[in-house]
């Protein structure tokens, strides 16, 4: 049976174009709605897909072009390569308001509870200070406990990334809790990613969950 080469090749292109949508559509969903990890890693490679294929347009879907362009060229995605660095999140929160989500979907991490340590909330002074500021940073070191405590967390977390380094893992959360999420968490938080950005090569976002402050190191 003859075959026409140039039809069968642009009807090819319509076939490989939809079901790569069809693939885009399944790990985003079981990757952001059922938090399967391996689906949310696994986005980047199909939009890289995506991306080689519309190198030449689908003239017959001129809106579909580009709101697909579009789509591979936004920054999450243009910016993935297979040598993916580590992402360290590093929150600090109020246990009343419960512990953090893992918004990678790998469920792993670390929780310290910074409770043990002396409060200075319980202090009308420091009411309204935060983790950051000069007052509160003198009160939790000239205490003392915040030292032996945060080497202690130093270490379980310098072996858990220098391990998913090595696998070439590419999300670890830290999260530090205390009673209201303002002084001894944002403390601790802040000195675990000044601490890893100077000894590991990673992204770190540090999440002050509780002060609605967010940002990258």
């Amino acid at each position: 049976m003859p075959v026409d080469e140039t039809y069968f090749r642009k009807q090819l292109r319509h076939f490989v174009l939809f079901r790569t949508l069809q693939v885009l559509g399944a790990y985003g969903f079981r990757g952001y709605f059922e938090k399967k990890p391996h689906f949310l890693q696994s986005v980047p490679y199909a939009i890289d897909n995506l991306r080689n294929l519309l190198q030449e347009p689908f003239e017959e879907y001129p809106y579909l072009s580009k709101v697909l362009t579009e789509l591979t060229n936004m920054r999450q995605f243009s910016e993935f390569s297979l040598e993916q660095k580590l992402e360290v999140r590093i929150y600090s929160f109020a246990y009343k308001k419960g512990i953090p989500n893992d918004i990678s979907g790998n469920g792993g991490g670390y929780v310290f509870d910074c409770r043990a340590l002396n409060n200075p909330g319980k202090f009308e002074h420091y009411r309204h200070f935060i983790g950051t500021d000069p007052e509160v940073i003198k009160f939790l070191e000239d205490d003392g406990g915040i030292f032996k405590f945060l080497d202690n967390a130093y270490a379980l977390v310098d072996a858990h990334v220098q391990r998913f380094i090595e696998r070439k893992f590419t999300h670890l959360m830290v999260c530090f809790g205390c009673t209201g999420g303002q002084h001894r968490s944002v403390y601790s938080a802040e000195h675990l990613a000044e601490h890893l950005s100077k000894k590991f090569d990673v992204n770190i976002t540090l999440v002050h969950r509780e002060l609605d402050i967010e940002r990258k190191l």
